[in-house]
């Protein structure tokens, strides 16, 4: 049996500033882990370091509009 992956070292953006509306990611065996800063008690969902990397990508690209 092998130990479950424990998510190291949460960050979150430097443009958040002292906010706590905020998103917070970190590393997660060989994958990313991703919480809200509000609700950090509340766990976090788990994703690959490939979709991780597609979905940041996205982001940098402008495919996500503000409304």
């Amino acid at each position: 049996m092998t130990a479950p992956h424990v998510p190291d070292g949460w960050r979150k953006s430097s443009f958040s500033g002292g906010q706590t509306n905020c998103v917070e990611v970190a590393r997660l065996g060989e994958g990313v882990a991703v919480r809200d800063t509000k609700n950090r008690g509340q766990g976090y969902f788990a994703t690959d370091a490939a979709q991780w990397s597609a979905f940041v990508d996205a982001v940098k690209a402008g495919r996500f509009g503000r409304r």
